[in-house]
């Protein structure tokens, strides 16, 4: 495309606003002062390495912090000493910008800093909000190839457009790099109440486990409901005024974009108004169990294009399907029935009201909330178990951690928001009753206050407030993800 003289200007101008370290060699100051992601360390590492030729996708949900996330690698690479002008920002939603290549984009901010590029020197290039390049996967293929001592990142809010893009054309190309809802751990840590948890260690299958307590589990529960209702955003997390009508904000500048805007059309969907009909209904019913059935029967969608919204809203990472085995830890041949959770539980409170401790639907979304930690952990499988008993009852576990290579279960994990089992295990029929088939002699049970190891005859059971085992899993999640990059 070729560009005019004028416009060029007027793009310079625009990067030279976006891109202050060039002259002043910092980032803005509003972004600076913004406590970084936990998952930073772990990006900018990963940026950092030059010795792979990949380009890096961010995704992850809308206001989750992508850009700034990029705004606090680019002042790291100027502290370890990487030349400001080295640094190019680019947000590609930017109209002026509307139809250029990102070649040409990454050549006029070269300009823009007046210095040509060199094969000698290393480039940190950033394109923003990506999907509205028509073909930008192509693009940005071609770039890899062509600058091998370029580094680029690219990221979009458009979620669920990025993951296909990525996987269908960035084949041995592209890095994905997922960057979820604010953990729990991440939210005690932005909050500074970190001191709520002390950490202490059992006697696990004959390994030393860390288990955790609370100093103050009543001002942590607190905290941890807080979290289900406004945690998943940074934004929301810190601001009184949305909280107030998180709704206005989640609903409409996060919830409706996904649904309306963020392309939907690639997964085969046309009717937008029948997807987000599906959607509000998943999130009342967040921790459910759905078959396509009851599904197509309360919503009157065929099974076929349900499947479709379902790996839309899931690509998009508004919801996780977690998937069934019976009491020997086996897949079901013919699967008919999962759980959907919302992989953030504010969501749910967007679209209906911020929940309470006497809510009925409390459970729900404390389980809810402990599963957007195991989610947000990439490649984790996590399984629940759920079998008949009789003609009428059933028998269920809420997760449980298969061992792949064997086919058994390695760990099984209770969420309960009470302390009634803590002063009556036996209750916990299932509960006990998989342990015994598949040889479990340890499992692991939330509660609301209450912890400690109790033994029984059938195995022993480590009790432990369902807020402090959100915290572990977020803090392991988040260990896991620096181990895949040298922590």
């Amino acid at each position: 495309m070729v560009i005019d003289e004028l416009v060029e200007k007027q793009m310079i101008s625009r990067m030279r606003l976006d891109n202050p370290w060039w002259s002043s060699g910092v980032i803005r100051e509003d972004f600076k002062a913004l406590m970084p992601r936990a998952y930073l360390d772990s990006f900018h590492s990963m940026v950092s390495n030059m010795s792979v030729k990949r380009a890096f996708i961010l995704m992850g949900p809308r206001r989750v912090g992508k850009t700034v996330m990029i705004y606090h690698s680019i002042q790291r690479f100027i502290n370890e000493g990487v030349s400001p002008q080295n640094l190019v920002y680019l947000s590609v939603e930017t109209p002026i910008y509307n139809g250029i290549s990102l070649e040409q984009l990454m050549n006029i901010a070269l300009k823009a800093v007046g210095k040509a590029f060199s094969s000698e020197e290393r480039y940190y290039v950033f394109f923003d909000e990506v999907q509205y390049l028509k073909d930008w996967e192509i693009h940005l293929k071609s770039l890899v190839d062509a600058f091998p001592n370029v580094r680029f990142v690219a990221s979009g809010s458009a979620a669920a457009a990025l993951k296909k893009k990525s996987i269908e054309s960035g084949a041995g190309r592209f890095t994905d790099f997922h960057l979820p809802p604010l953990l729990f751990y991440e939210y005690l840590q932005l909050h500074h109440q970190e001191h709520l948890i002390k950490e202490s260690e059992v006697n696990w299958n004959g390994q030393p486990t860390p288990v955790l307590e609370s100093t103050d589990i009543q001002r942590l529960n607190e905290l941890f409901v807080d979290y289900i209702n406004y945690g998943g955003y940074p934004e929301v997390a810190f601001n009184t005024e949305i909280q107030a009508d998180p709704g206005q904000y989640i609903r409409h500048d996060i919830i409706d974009k996904v649904l309306m805007r963020d392309l939907p059309i690639l997964y085969g969907i046309t009717d937008v108004q029948e997807l987000n009909s599906m959607f509000t209904m998943i999130a009342y019913l967040s921790g459910n169990q759905f078959s396509f059935e009851s599904l197509a029967q309360n919503t009157g969608v065929k099974k076929d294009t349900l499947r479709k919204y379902l790996e839309y809203l899931e690509a998009a990472f508004l919801i996780k399907t977690i998937h069934r085995t019976d009491n020997t830890a086996k897949r079901y041949q013919r699967e008919r029935n999962f759980k959907i959770y919302l992989t953030n539980p504010s969501l749910r409170c967007a679209l209906f009201q911020p929940i309470t401790t006497a809510d009925a639907e409390i459970g729900e979304m404390v389980e809810t909330a402990v599963i957007a930690q195991w989610v947000s952990r990439l490649g984790a499988d996590v399984s629940y178990a759920n079998w008949r008993i009789g003609k009428k009852e059933m028998g269920e576990v809420d997760i449980v951690g298969i061992n792949a290579a064997r086919q058994k279960p390695d760990w099984a994990v209770e969420v309960k928001w009470s302390d009634r089992y803590f002063e009556n295990p036996n209750e916990l029929s299932s509960l006990k009753t998989y342990m015994e088939t598949n040889h479990l002699t340890q499992a692991l049970v939330t509660t609301m206050t209450q912890s400690g190891l109790v033994g029984q005859s059938w195995g022993n059971l480590q009790f432990m407030p369902a807020a402090c085992y959100a915290y572990l899993v977020g803090r392991n999640t988040l260990k896991r993800v620096k181990s895949r990059v040298g922590f």
